[in-house]
């Protein structure tokens, strides 16, 4: 019997789990068949959600220790496998295994033990986006992805903001993704208002690359273009940047292209302001209501107006509240975003490596038989349609 195969029966039995789930997660990268292995393996994914859904508790009040964490991102490694294998992938996506990880992007706590998790799970979402796919950027519109997102940018570490940038990107440059952003002006000015903050912040190069191509990708919406020749923040015009950008040719391309535009005139009447009763993107994310309204997305915060803006423009905007000191960056982060996949990393948390193709879909059946558990609004994430 080969190691992984072995690994992968340990996880029946309760008492080795553990230990199963560490090396199975450091190993991971060396089992090329590691996904369809545990897909289509008889129980092992019922196994993996069980483990997800036993810390639930832990989530809300924040109780989750260092070792319960680590065991989590375990798990949440396991999952950016299958969500990264072509074969997997689009299985995953239609059993709603993404629908188990909201909670856990959905808490606050700027602990380390709860940065790591917001981190690990915010992987699983990269390897699913990294490889352009429609269906998959449908599939997460219906759920809470963007206001999440919207909100970790904010209030994340470094890395994590990253990392939800690159997430919020990759759904942009979907057409379907771009449309659903630019319907509504609440839906508009939440990202935008995030991005002027982070702009403000003055980020890193790498973060900075990524919030400048979401700029430029909505400059491909008329009225979205048209609001942006008034909000662009001031910092990405007058060269407060150049300094850091001297080393990064396609980040200044982005920017450069990104002013070229805005300099030509767009048709179209820009999107109106949002009124001051538009949803906080700080806030967590409401439940949905009955016949599917669409969510009327993140709004303004009350604070300093970002440089560059107007009466019509971007709402107030303050920047989010940095995370704790103790928050430090995870050392090994899920899909390097807007890179190649890195290296395994000792620590058994870290997520693996994204897929380069995609491949046909697999009719395998989800993962819980009968429905979903019920529970708590904090443990029992719902489908839901716009």
């Amino acid at each position: 019997m080969k190691l992984e195969e072995q690994l992968v029966l340990k996880l029946y039995n309760p008492e080795l789990r553990e230990s199963a789930l560490v090396e199975l997660s450091k190993k991971r990268e060396m089992f090329p068949d590691l996904a369809p292995l545990m897909w289509h393996s008889f129980g092992t994914m019922f196994v993996l959600l069980q483990e997800i859904m036993s810390f639930y508790p832990a989530l809300s009040p924040p109780m989750l220790s260092a070792s319960v964490s680590n065991r989590a991102c375990n798990v949440l490694a396991l999952l950016q496998s299958v969500a990264s294998h072509p074969e997997t992938r689009i299985p995953f996506l239609k059993a709603e295994f993404t629908e188990y990880l909201y909670p856990f992007l959905n808490t606050t706590s700027n602990a380390r033990s709860f940065e790591y998790l917001r981190l690990t799970a915010l992987g699983v979402f990269g390897a699913l986006v990294k490889v352009d796919d429609t269906e998959v950027v449908n599939t997460l519109l219906d759920g809470h992805i963007i206001p999440l997102c919207l909100r970790i940018m904010e209030t994340g570490s470094e890395l994590s903001k990253t990392v939800a940038t690159f997430i919020v990107q990759k759904i942009i440059l979907d057409e379907a993704g771009l449309q659903y952003i630019c319907a509504t002006p609440e839906r508009f000015f939440g990202i935008a208002i995030v991005l002027a903050r982070m702009v403000a912040e003055q980020p890193s190069t790498r973060l900075l690359k990524h919030i400048v191509r979401c700029y430029l990708r909505l400059t491909d919406d008329p009225r979205a273009h048209i609001a942006l020749q008034t909000h662009l923040p001031e910092a990405l015009r007058d060269g407060t940047f150049d300094n850091g950008l001297r080393d990064d040719a396609v980040a200044r391309h982005y920017r450069q292209q990104l002013l070229d535009n805005l300099a030509v005139p767009a048709g179209g009447a820009p999107p109106a302001v949002p009124g001051s009763a538009a949803a906080g993107v700080t806030q967590p994310v409401p439940a949905p209501a009955a016949g599917g309204a669409p969510h009327p997305g993140p709004g303004s915060v009350a604070g300093a107006s970002p440089e560059g803006s107007s009466q019509e423009g971007l709402s107030h905007a303050h920047p989010g509240p940095a995370p704790s000191a103790g928050a430090a960056p995870h050392p090994g982060p899920g899909p390097v975003v807007g890179g190649s996949p890195g290296g395994s990393s000792p620590s058994s948390a870290h997520p693996g490596p994204a897929p380069t193709e995609v491949g046909a879909p697999h009719p395998a059946p989800g993962p819980v038989a009968g429905g979903r558990p019920g529970g708590s609004s904090q443990a029992g994430p719902r489908r839901r349609r716009r």
